[in-house]
């Protein structure tokens, strides 16, 4: 194993150290490892995170016109309730928070459980569930569609709407909306590395990518032989069409990688992602293209696509200002 990293319990601390020190707006709270903004918005908080490792994610998007805080748990692991509802309080200006939850038992779990705190100490708390997995409905950390690159929309719209001076009622409906429309599809070349396990966490043969494989390292839909960007564009955006009748619509697209695929060949998937969208009557308002959700060093990419109306696309193209996304001023 051959990683910049001084010791495997310290990653996610120095990791969250290294970001804000990179970011004057940002703060980190040591101990309970918690990302948030210095400067609290006096609107509704936004507040999201997950187990490390899928970095930018989360805390990459702590910042103007997204999340209020981000609250990381170790490697894959979801973070406790003691985080979390540190998390919950830092982004608290009186107004409510939301929590933008990724569906993994282990996150809706101990997210609940710091919002029936929250609700205790005053604070009023609602939460939305990200399921924008079309690979599978059930894999082996979720009950139904596991949450992954979709989310990075969500953090988006809700960050957004909050900017608006919107209620929590109306700013959790607009991630909801957020999430009814937003379908994501992945595949992998090759498996990461836990930097506290020291070896890969699952095996592909040489010629080999597996279709549908989780951000965890879950099992996808199927194996197959190593497909051409062409022939991989189809594969993942067909899944995407089988599941949401995206013809003929606005939307928006990320190409998302796993931490390991090369800028240059993201940008080969996503000019043929463009041409499917074309023939189809899809007109792409907003792109991205990088690590917006990724697996460590895994080697793969997803195709996130989030179907806009006049709110959708007027909250995604609102200015933000974080270290993973920054759009407009």
């Amino acid at each position: 194993m051959k990683k910049i990293i001084n010791h495997p319990d310290l990653v996610v601390s120095e990791t969250l150290k290294g970001l804000a020190l990179a970011e004057p707006t940002l703060e980190y709270i040591p101990d309970v490892e918690v990302i948030a903004k210095k400067v609290k918005s006096g609107r509704v908080g936004i507040v999201s995170g997950g187990g490390s490792g899928h970095e930018p994610a989360h805390a990459g998007y702590v910042g103007a016109g997204m999340l209020d805080a981000a609250v990381a748990g170790n490697m894959f692991s979801s973070p406790s309730p003691d985080r979390i509802i540190e998390g919950i309080r830092r982004a608290d200006s009186g107004k409510g928070v939301l929590l933008v939850i990724k569906n993994y038992s282990g996150d809706i779990m101990n997210f609940e459980l710091a919002e029936e705190i929250a609700r205790m100490e005053g604070i009023e708390v609602d939460h939305v569930i990200v399921r924008d997995d079309v690979a599978v409905e059930d894999s082996t950390y979720s009950t139904g569609r596991r949450g992954i690159a979709g989310t990075v929309y969500v953090h988006k719209i809700a960050g957004a709407k909050a900017a608006t001076g919107a209620d929590l009622a109306e700013v959790k409906a607009a991630a909801e909306k957020a999430i009814a429309n937003v379908r994501s599809m992945g595949m992998a070349m090759a498996a990461c590395t836990l930097p506290a396990v020291g070896r890969p966490n699952f095996e592909l043969g040489e010629n080999e990518i597996e279709i549908g494989m989780g951000i965890h390292g879950e099992p996808g839909v199927h194996k197959s032989e190593v497909q051409s960007a062409k022939a991989l564009a189809k594969t993942l955006t067909d899944f995407l069409f089988a599941d949401y009748d995206f013809d003929n619509s606005r939307v928006a697209l990320l190409v998302n990688g796993l931490g390991a695929t090369p800028i240059m060949e993201l940008y080969i998937l996503n000019a043929e992602v463009h041409e499917i969208l074309k023939s189809r009557g899809i007109r792409v308002v907003h792109t991205l293209v990088g690590n917006y959700m990724t697996s460590i060093d895994m080697a793969g990419a997803s195709v996130t696509l989030m179907k806009l109306d006049d709110e959708l696309e007027e909250l995604l193209l609102a200015p933000c200002r974080t270290p993973g996304l920054k759009i407009g001023g």
